[in-house]
């Protein structure tokens, strides 16, 4: 459970809401309230848990007591309005735009304008008149007072409780990655594939976990060197299980495997006709990556005693390469990396829970504390700098509202010429198209997902409909269980928490005696109305392309790959400190941007083959550049007291290339006049040049950063193919220089 939700934040949403409403109609219901006031109160219920989204309780408490005045002011609009038919759709789209418009000011204006809009909807799908008022004012304050029972008192939510639960999943994570990795290496010719699969899909939920740990880590933490130690540690303990992964392919004869993030098209693959090996070095290999997964799963308190020593101080005395199997090098590198994700795991568990009992511990563990103690001790924050808005319509709040207003209003011309009573469904549904969306294919696949989901939901309601019949407490039920499951698979699946929302709004219509084949039909058709229209807008109100969305986040990943990577470079060749890890974040979440936005290029029914296999390639390249880009941060951190690295000046003239590719990239795509070209050439190693007089092999950049540095420079300049960037030719190619200062 920890593992399939992190956090169990889709469990505590779903319970809340869901709860939400049962504590609302059960009250209403002692109360002898009507049928068209539960269904009131229970949409408010919905409308007043989901739309608060803050992670401070106090926050929280402050927009929901927002919430209610916006809610009766709204509630009484519409009901005042409910006569004056032109005057109501006019201050219905004045309040879509405002609405929208709030999201500028942040989690609390997005909440206060999803309120308001929520609820003028729940008076329109209810009927609210002026006569009506003082009952449904009663029913929105004892909605919302129910609303933060459920959030403050029975299904709690604190920063520190859902960090903490982050970290257990982060850790059940890495343990399913473990148990992936080892049926990789007891895989056999016709399970390879799937054991690679399934590393590669433990690989990028780890890495999923550790960006949601990294969202939580300023209000989960006591202090700001607590959310650097814990950031620090986690970061290790990710790279290291990717790093893992990589040996352990490279051991099975995948000889040039980048990333495990993403597969590159093309790329090659452990052999399938392989049998695995049967020798005393996989037996130890297997024998230890069982026991890293249980140091893993094992809670902090519980690691005590002399078998859990005698592991992790075995574990750990791979780190000395005395301590190595005599075996081939490749299987020689997999307990290095073994004993690398050891003492990433003791870091882990040292920042979770404590150094705990260190009597037993063997000379090897002794250095890695030590080691990890004078990395804690240097640990600095450093305050990023805000970046500088667009105002006016280029705005995306600004945008956005003016591209919902206008398609909510053909969704209003177009829903009253197909029903008088219920044109809203259209405007709900251009509404909710335009959420989290920023490009016109996001809208398009959005709509098309939410127009599926309606008719699966629609012929579930048919089928319940008949079913339930007036059964009001077995629909209400049923409503309840729907509600459940729409917040539960909101995050996994669109297209599944539009079905559930459509046969929850069947048995409401049932409830409400307003049931009948035509009205699911209708809805059938307002959904593909207000989805038509959302996409019409969004392609020629204000329009932003999904060509130009995705090349403004590839650019904004290019900049900050080069960022992380001159940063990472510049302490490897012997500068000042500073602050990496951000960066390397920053990275991962400008990456997840743009691998959201390529998703209608990347599409299984998008026609145009050519550009989804470009889009899937890119992306993967990508994934390739910011691991290593990690790598080399984590390593570079560790500069300062890690015994086996030290800086080496030349790295800085011989990664050189790497910057300049980046910018030239960068360029092109925002379309920059540059007549710069992408460079190719001798290896990363061989631009080192001489050692000076008397340097040692101690002075030296490790072969660690070098084999990063020259997949690193290898996938920069693999980009250049697929985004038509020109290569120089062999005679144009000047000397590397200096990495961009």
């Amino acid at each position: 459970m920890a593992a399939s939700d992190p956090g169990l934040l889709r469990l505590a949403a779903g319970l809340r809401t869901a709860g939400a409403i049962a504590l609302t109609v059960a009250v209403l219901a002692l109360l002898d309230t009507g049928v068209r006031q539960l269904v009131a109160g229970a949409l408010a219920a919905m409308v007043s848990t989901f739309a608060v989204r803050e992670k401070g309780r106090a926050q929280q408490a402050l927009t929901l007591a927002l919430g209610l005045p916006v809610a009766l002011a709204s509630m009484t609009l519409a009901a005042v309005l409910h006569r004056f038919v032109l005057v109501g759709d006019l201050f219905f789209l004045a309040l879509i735009f405002f609405a929208v418009y709030g999201r500028r000011f942040g989690e609390r204006g997005t909440a206060l304008g999803l309120i308001a809009f929520q609820i003028y909807f729940v008076s329109l799908f209810v009927g609210a008149t002026v006569a009506d008022l003082p009952e449904l004012f009663r029913v929105l304050a004892l909605a919302f007072g129910c609303s933060a029972l459920m959030r403050f008192v029975l299904v709690p939510e604190t920063p520190t409780g859902v960090l903490e639960r982050l970290r257990g999943a982060f850790r059940a994570r890495l343990a399913q990655l473990l148990s992936a990795q080892l049926d990789l290496v007891d895989a056999g010719p016709e399970e390879a594939d799937r054991a690679l699969e399934q590393v590669r899909e433990g690989t990028a939920r780890l890495h999923e976990t550790a960006l949601l740990i990294q969202a939580r880590l300023a209000e989960g933490t006591a202090d700001d060197a607590a959310a650097r130690l814990v950031q620090r540690r986690v970061a290790d303990a990710e790279i290291a299980a990717e790093r893992l992964g990589l040996s352990l392919l490279r051991a099975r004869g995948a000889e040039r495997v980048d990333t495990l993030a993403l597969h590159l098209p093309g790329a090659p693959v452990p052999s399938g006709g392989r049998q695995p090996v049967r020798d005393d070095a996989t037996a130890a290999l297997r024998r230890d990556l069982d026991a890293l997964r249980l140091l893993v799963l094992r809670p902090v308190a519980q690691a005590t005693g002399t078998s859990v020593a005698h592991l992790r101080n075995r574990l750990l005395g791979y780190r000395d390469e005395e301590n190595l199997p005599d075996a081939a090098p490749a299987v020689q590198d997999v307990f290095r990396a073994v004993g690398e994700s050891a003492r990433a795991v003791l870091g882990l568990r040292i920042a979770l829970g404590g150094a705990g009992d260190e009597s037993d511990d063997s000379p090897a563990t002794a250095r890695s504390r030590e080691e990890l103690d004078a990395e804690d001790a240097v640990l600095d924050a450093e305050e990023d700098e805000p970046a500088e808005e667009p105002t006016g319509l280029r705005r995306p709040t600004t945008r956005a509202a003016v591209q919902v207003a206008v398609g909510s209003t053909l969704a209003m011309v177009g829903g009253e010429l197909l029903s008088r009573d219920r044109w809203y469904w259209a405007v709900l549904t251009c509404w909710i198209v335009f959420l989290n969306t920023a490009s016109t294919g996001e809208i398009l696949v959005k709509g098309y997902r939410r127009l599926l989901g309606t008719v699966l939901g629609v012929l579930a309601g048919i089928v319940l409909a008949g079913a339930v019949g007036q059964h009001t407490w077995t629909a209400f039920a049923l409503v309840l269980l729907f509600v459940f499951a729409m917040f539960y698979t909101a995050p996994l699946s669109y297209t599944l928490m539009s079905f559930f929302v459509t046969a929850a709004l069947g048995l409401l219509y049932t409830l409400l005696h307003t049931y009948s084949m035509s009205v699911l039909v209708l809805r059938v058709g307002e959904t593909a109305l207000g989805a038509a229209c959302g996409v019409i807008a969004a392609a020629f109100v204000l329009p932003v392309h999904t060509d130009r969305r995705t090349n403004d986040l590839l650019a904004t990943v290019l900049e900050r790959l080069g960022d992380v990577t001159r940063s990472a470079v510049d302490q490897l060749s012997g500068g000042p400190p500073v602050e990496l890890l951000d960066g390397a974040r920053g990275l991962d979440q400008a990456l997840a941007d743009l691998r959201a936005a390529t998703q209608p290029l990347t599409h299984p029914v998008t026609p145009l083959r050519a550009r989804r296999e470009t889009a899937r390639y890119v992306v993967a390249l990508l994934e390739t550049c910011a691991y290593h880009a990690r790598s080399l941060a984590a390593t570079a951190e560790l500069l300062p007291t890690h015994p086996s690295i030290a800086a080496d000046p030349r790295l800085k003239r011989a990664a050189g290339r790497i910057a300049h590719n980046l910018e030239t990239i960068a360029a092109h795509v925002t379309g920059a006049p540059s007549g710069a070209r992408v460079e190719t050439g001798p290896s990363i190693a061989s631009l080192l040049g001489p050692p000076g007089s008397g340097t040692p092999r101690y002075g030296r950049v490790t072969d660690r950063v070098l084999r990063h540095l020259q997949r690193l420079d290898e996938a920069v300049a693999g980009l250049a193919r697929p985004l038509g960037v020109p290569v120089a030719e062999p005679a144009d190619r000047p000397h590397a220089g200096p990495i961009a200062g």
